[in-house]
């Protein structure tokens, strides 16, 4: 199968490629030069939504996207869909983790308590469009830890394994991410539509 990956992230595109590494995943650059896709919407999934409606448009493929966030609780579930740019419109990968560590710097560790959430779309043909969606509990640590990964997963400790998601390899990461789960949701149902074939 063939699917179009609306995103221009590509570290997003390197995480969904060796989570759906048995279907020929091409990022939406690939026919196109140019784009932008604004995330207006007010949730995960009018994001997922905005997005793959779009690269479907563009291309008439079977599109995917994913909106992807961290929820933290002593912050009233920010930075929720601002997660990519909460310090800022262009800010980096740093800026955001440094605005979220001071913004929880003295709190509590029941306030530290946060969740990555991943929701997935899949439109194969006009206005049909599925989703599934992960998510995976963990904590804020104080200072980030580990050299690998992306956003905030230097910072985003995860309990089962007694790591951040930085300190684990993508192989590792992607057996218990937020990411995986949703994807894997997706991947169930290709199988049962027989659309994986």
């Amino acid at each position: 199968m063939r699917l179009v990956l609306a995103s221009g992230n590509p570290d997003k595109v390197r995480e969904i490629k060796e989570i759906l590494r048995d279907i020929e995943v091409l990022p939406l650059s690939s026919f196109v030069d140019e784009f932008e896709i604004e995330e207006s919407g007010l949730t995960f999934r009018e994001n997922a939504y905005i997005k793959v409606q779009k690269a479907f448009e563009l291309t008439g493929l079977p599109s995917l996207a994913d909106d992807t966030g961290l929820v933290v609780h002593g912050l009233h579930g920010m930075p929720g869909v601002f997660s990519s740019r909460f310090a800022g419109e262009n800010a980096g990968y740093e800026a955001n983790r440094r605005k979220l560590l001071e913004a929880l710097r003295g709190m509590p560790l029941s306030a530290r308590r946060a969740y990555f959430i991943c929701v997935v779309a899949f439109m194969e043909k006009p206005g049909e469009v599925r989703f599934f969606e992960g998510k995976v509990e963990g904590f804020i640590t104080k200072e980030p830890r580990g050299d690998g990964g992306f956003g905030y997963d230097p910072i985003f400790l995860y309990p089962p394994l007694g790591r951040t998601f930085a300190e684990l390899s993508l192989r590792e990461k992607n057996r218990v991410s937020h990411r995986y789960r949703a994807l894997s949701r997706f991947r169930e149902y290709l199988n049962e539509s027989g659309l994986s074939r």
